[in-house]
C-alpha cells in the first residue's frame, strides 16, 4: 500500500522545490518518488495548504536536564549558567525520568525525528531504548583542564557508555565537553576511545568571551569559577589563540567533528577549521545563546564559507522549548538574510550529515525514511513567520 500526500509546494532539500507536485510513499514512511500531480487520480491523493519537508533533525539536546527548566535564570552569562546546572541538577530519579519522557513527546510533537544527545548519566538511557527517536549519544567527558585527572574521568565515565543504547539507528561516541575543560591527556584518550570506528564528535565551542580570554590572554573568569571548586589553573599556559585552535590541535580530523554554539567564531576560525578537515559541522541553538549570553552567532560569517550549519536545541535549563521550527523562526526574525531553504537545509540534511543519519533522513530521496512535516505559514515569498508551524503527517 502507498500514500501519496501533495501541497502547494514539497522541498526535498537535496533537490530544487517541487511546486504542484505529490510526495509517494509507503506505509513505512520510505520515499518511492516525487512525481507530477496531474499523473494522478484527485482521490488517490492527500491534499495540504502549505509545504511538504522532511524530518527536522535536533543536532545538540542534554534530554536528562529536563528536569531544570525554568530554574536558571536567563541573561546571567555562561559561567553563572554552568554553575547552577551543576549545583541545583539534582532531583529525585522519577521527577527526572518524567521530564525526559516529556521532552521527547515534544519533540515528537514538534516533527524532530532524530536528536544529537549529550550525556553525563545514564537517565535518558530508558527513553532512549523505545527507539521512537533516533538518538546519537555523546557520553561527554571533562577533567578541568587537569592531565592528572584524565585517567579518573574515563574510569567514570566509561560505564555510561557502555550502557548507553544502540539499535533502531542509534549510535554513540565518547566526546570532549569544551576546549576549557578537557586536558590534552584526556582529548588524547578519548580520540584512543574512538579510533577505528566513524564517529562524530561533539564540542561545546566559543559560546562566552570568557572562553576565548582564557586561551588568548590567561585571564578571565574560569579562573574564578574554577577556584570556587577547588581546581587550581595556575598550570595552564594560554596559547595566545582563540579556544578553537587548542579543540583542533587534540581532536582527530578524520572523524566528523561538530563545533556547538559558535557564538563568537569568526569567519577566519571557521576556514582555519575546514583547512583542518573536511568533516568539520558547525551546530548552531540560537535560543539558547539568547537565554544565557544575549547574544547570537553572526551567520553571514558561515554563509561566506559555505560552512554546514546544522540546527539544536539545547536544553530546557537554557530554552523556553525543544523545537528546531522555532530555532529557525528566531534566526528568520533576528537575521533576516538567511534564506528559508538555507535554514530548512541546516535543519534536516545537514543535521542528518553530521550525525552520519543521512543513509535515512534528512532530505526526500528515494529509498529514505525522513518522516514527512506539514509546514505551514510561510509567507507568499517563502519566508518563516513567527505564526508558522509544523505537524507531522509520517
Amino acid at each position: 500500500m502507498i500514500r501519496k500526500f501533495a501541497a502547494d509546494r514539497i522541498y526535498p532539500v537535496s533537490a530544487p522545490p517541487v511546486e504542484g507536485g505529490v510526495l509517494i510513499t509507503n506505509t513505512e514512511g520510505q520515499i518511492l518518488a516525487i512525481e507530477r500531480l496531474e499523473e494522478h487520480d484527485p482521490a488517490s491523493v492527500e491534499r495540504f495548504k502549505g509545504a511538504l519537508v522532511p524530518g527536522l533533525v535536533n543536532t545538540h539536546c542534554h534530554l536528562e536536564l529536563s528536569h531544570m527548566k525554568g530554574l536558571v535564570d536567563t541573561g546571567t552569562g555562561l559561567i553563572p549558567f554552568i554553575t547552577d546546572v551543576v549545583t541545583k541538577r539534582n532531583f529525585p530519579p522519577k521527577v527526572i525520568a518524567e521530564a525526559i519522557e516529556r521532552a521527547e513527546q515534544e519533540m515528537l510533537d514538534g516533527g524532530i525525528v532524530a536528536v544529537g544527545d549529550i550525556s553525563n548519566t545514564t537517565d535518558t538511557f530508558a527513553t532512549k531504548a523505545r527507539g521512537r527517536l533516533r538518538y546519537y549519544t555523546f557520553v561527554e567527558l571533562f577533567d578541568f583542564l587537569q592531565d592528572a585527572g584524565a585517567e579518573k574521568a574515563m574510569n567514570d565515565w566509561m560505564p555510561v557508555y557502555d550502557a548507553a543504547p544502540e539499535g533502531h539507528g542509534c549510535q554513540k561516541a565518547l566526546v570532549p565537553h569544551a576546549p576549557y575543560s578537557v586536558s590534552p591527556t584526556l582529548f588524547r584518550k578519548i580520540a584512543q576511545a574512538n579510533a577505528g570506528r566513524r564517529v562524530t564528535v561533539s564540542i561545546h565551542n566559543q559560546e562566552t568571551p570568557d572562553e576565548n580570554d582564557l586561551f588568548r590572554h590567561g585571564k578571565g573568569g574560569f579562573y574564578d569559577f574554577y577556584s570556587r571548586f577547588g581546581i587550581d589553573l595556575s598550570a595552564f599556559e594560554p596559547t595566545g589563540k582563540p579556544s578553537i585552535y587548542f579543540a583542533l590541535k587534540h581532536l582527530d580530523p578524520a572523524q566528523r567533528t561538530l563545533f556547538v554554539h559558535n557564538t563568537l567564531t569568526t569567519a577566519d576560525d571557521i576556514r582555519a577549521a575546514q583547512v583542518w578537515s573536511e568533516n568539520v559541522f558547525w551546530a548552531t541553538c540560537p535560543n539558547a545563546n539568547l537565554y544565557i549570553e544575549n547574544r547570537m552567532p553572526n551567520y553571514r560569517h558561515f554563509l561566506e564559507t559555505n560552512a554546514r550549519l546544522t540546527i539544536g536545541t539545547d536544553s530546557l535549563t537554557s530554552n523556553w522549548q525543544l523545537s528546531v521550527l522555532e530555532e529557525m523562526k528566531t534566526i528568520a526574525r533576528y537575521q533576516s538574510y538567511v534564506p528559508f531553504e538555507t535554514l530548512l537545509r541546516w535543519a534536516t540534511l545537514n543535521g542528518a550529515q553530521a550525525l552520519g543519519f543521512d543513509d535515512m533522513l534528512g532530505s526526500f530521496e528515494v529509498g529514505k525514511k525522513p518522516g514527512v512535516l506539514l509546514l505551514q505559514g510561510l509567507t507568499p515569498e517563502g519566508r518563516l513567520q513567527a505564526s508558522s508551524s509544523a505537524r507531522r503527517l509520517l
